[in-house]
């Protein structure tokens, strides 16, 4: 565990709101990214990335240090997000704003280069918003996790609480599902 991460737990544990604000500053665009990858809509991942510091702070006594705070962290996050889903009974939805403003950047980057490539990114990045959206929740953030927050196996299985032969197998399936999906266009 990062030592400054432990030394504000522990001041948080002592009653100093002050080092819970700095852990806040330092992990929320994390987990709000995290939260947002799961739910695919922005102002649900807002009030959910508010929920999970709120029952991180509420729980922070029960914190023993056994993984990085970030796992923990992201574990009540992966939780929260998932339970926020299934409790809102949706389909699911689009991550078209985050993808569209992703994508706009490449174009930006290479539409001086050749516009056929520019249209084809396009194309690309609206199929894989689509086929990540029809993802289970479980599958969404495996591969959030590991494709974009980079987190190892392990990481993730701690923040899932599962086992990192379910983590590759999850990540093996949300990889086939997409290549199914995506085949023609890689």
């Amino acid at each position: 565990m990062d030592l400054s991460d432990w030394e504000l737990v522990q001041r948080c544990q002592n009653g100093d709101v002050a080092a819970f604000q700095e852990l806040v500053a330092k992990y929320y665009r994390k987990v709000y990214m995290v939260v947002l990858g799961i739910l695919n809509h922005r102002d649900d991942a807002m009030e959910v990335a508010q929920e999970v510091f709120f029952r991180a702070y509420r729980s922070i006594q029960g914190f023993k240090g056994g993984s990085a705070f970030y796992t923990w962290l992201y574990r009540i996050a992966v939780n929260l997000s998932i339970d926020f889903q299934r409790r809102q009974k949706r389909g699911p939805t689009e991550l078209r704003e985050t993808m569209d403003e992703a994508v706009d950047n490449a174009e930006g980057a290479s539409s001086a280069n050749d516009p056929f490539l520019d249209l084809q990114s396009k194309e690309l990045g609206q199929r894989l918003v689509a086929a990540i959206n029809e993802l289970t929740p479980d599958h969404r953030a495996v591969i959030v996790m590991r494709a974009i927050e980079g987190l190892s196996y392990k990481d993730i299985g701690r923040m899932l609480g599962c086992s990192e032969g379910t983590v590759m197998s999850r990540l093996h399936y949300a990889r086939k599902k997409l290549q199914e999906k995506l085949g023609p266009y890689l």
